[in-house]
């Protein structure tokens, strides 16, 4: 199934609260993918409405105006494509929903060339009764969705630029002050910096998390590392069942985001990859290749895709067994 999630750009201008906002570019994933696909949306003078027919009301999606470099080139002021297929994984799987029902377009995709690639089932994406982190969360999309879908404690976290936080924060204060489904979560909004484990922020939060969320973390190779550790850190250890969502685009490259998945390197902070596979802006899956070829080399071609993953922590009676052997 493609993604099918309505954006409404908005002009920034307009009441945050207004019912009507004026409509400058609307329209279904499945129809803004062109054969040049967006892969980020919005900017600080056009917000974003995001429509279910699952929400009480659209999300309205503010965009930070980050005006020191340093804060710009970590782009976290866009939308992008890997936070809204998060997001709609995490809707269909925690309403149940199916192929085929009116749903935002998450679920089981076709197939790539008739073989059977290993998706899990939706019901895996779950958030109801879970804590959450989301790292380098941008706009907060998947966290916000988490937040109204049932999960019981939502933390939603960022390089910590004031102009980043202030910018998520204020997400979560428009979005859930009213929406059905949002009371008695426990929602906050903190600045981490990947691999900084010293802050009172990890020390009070070590293993507190069941699911782990990150979209559109591994373009920056040179924080592969601190993204790996940070995850192992927030992750439960007591819960077998706790489990990293990550998904990545490669609008910078395969070569670049590749590397995060390194089994040696996941292992060495006790991590190991559950599930990972490719999907498309039309829903079609595929098995994960580290490489393809002419592919890669074409932007236009490779910005279609996004890599879906689910990591877990290394089960010690797995490791236990080989010893044994």
């Amino acid at each position: 199934m493609a993604l099918t999630a309505r954006l409404s750009f908005i002009n920034t201008t307009q009441d945050e609260f207004s019912d009507d906002p004026e409509d400058l570019f609307a329209g279904s994933l499945g129809v803004i993918f062109t054969d040049d696909v967006t892969n980020q949306h919005g900017d600080a003078s056009t917000a974003l409405h995001y429509t279910s027919p699952h929400l009480s009301k659209p999300l309205r999606i503010e965009l930070s105006d980050p005006k020191i470099a340093e804060d710009r080139s970590l782009f976290s002021h866009f939308l992008w494509n890997a936070s809204l297929l998060l997001a709609e994984l995490i809707e269909a799987g925690t309403l149940g929903l199916k192929a085929g029902e009116d749903t935002t377009g998450a679920g089981a995709g076709t197939v790539d060339v008739g073989k059977r690639v290993a998706v899990p089932p939706l019901a895996d994406f779950d958030i109801r009764g879970r804590s959450t982190i989301e790292m380098g969360a941008g706009t907060g999309l998947p966290s916000l969705m988490a937040a109204l879908l049932g999960a019981k404690r939502v933390l939603v976290t960022d390089y910590p630029a004031p102009v980043v936080i202030e910018n998520l924060r204020k997400n979560v204060e428009l979005n859930l002050k009213d929406q059905k489904g949002a009371r008695g979560v426990e929602v906050a909004v903190e600045g981490h910096g990947w691999g900084d484990l010293e802050t009172p922020l990890a020390l009070e939060n070590k293993g507190a998390f069941d699911r782990v969320l990150c979209a559109d973390c591994l373009w920056m190779p040179w924080q592969h590392e601190n993204l790996r550790r940070s995850i192992a850190w927030f992750l439960s250890e007591d819960d077998p069942g706790a489990r990293a969502w990550v998904v990545g685009g490669y609008h910078t490259g395969r070569e670049k985001m590749r590397g995060f998945f390194d089994a040696e390197k996941l292992r060495e902070v006790g991590l190991e990859v559950e599930r990972l596979w490719e999907r498309d802006c039309d829903g079609n899956d595929r098995e994960w290749a580290w490489d393809r070829g002419a592919e890669d080399l074409d932007i236009t071609g490779r910005k279609r895709w996004l890599a879906v993953s689910v990591l877990r922590r290394i089960r010690k009676d797995v490791d236990d067994g080989k010893a044994e052997r």
